[in-house]
């Protein structure tokens, strides 16, 4: 994924946090942090999984399949190297 996004990414799973359509996100941050993982580290990954759903979404001509990035966020943490796709 491009360094580039992140920063936006990262904007977005900001929102994420605090809204509440998606307090499933705010738990992933929690389970995480809970685990042991550093915050910033922990909305990293789950940034990476928004970009892979966004990437998904623009790649198959398709919407945001909810679900799948809910499975992706329950997939967390990364294994090391798992984020250099």
């Amino acid at each position: 994924m491009s360094d580039d996004l992140m920063p936006d990414l990262l904007a977005a799973v900001e929102q994420q946090l605090v809204s509440p359509q998606t307090k499933y996100v705010a738990k992933t941050l929690e389970r995480l942090v809970k685990a042991g993982m550093e915050e910033m580290e922990a909305k990293h990954q789950i940034a990476l999984c928004l970009g892979e759903e966004m990437d998904q979404v623009l790649r198959k001509k398709r919407g945001f399949d909810e679900n799948a990035y809910r499975e992706s966020l329950d997939g967390l943490p990364l294994e090391p190297g798992e984020d250099e796709a």
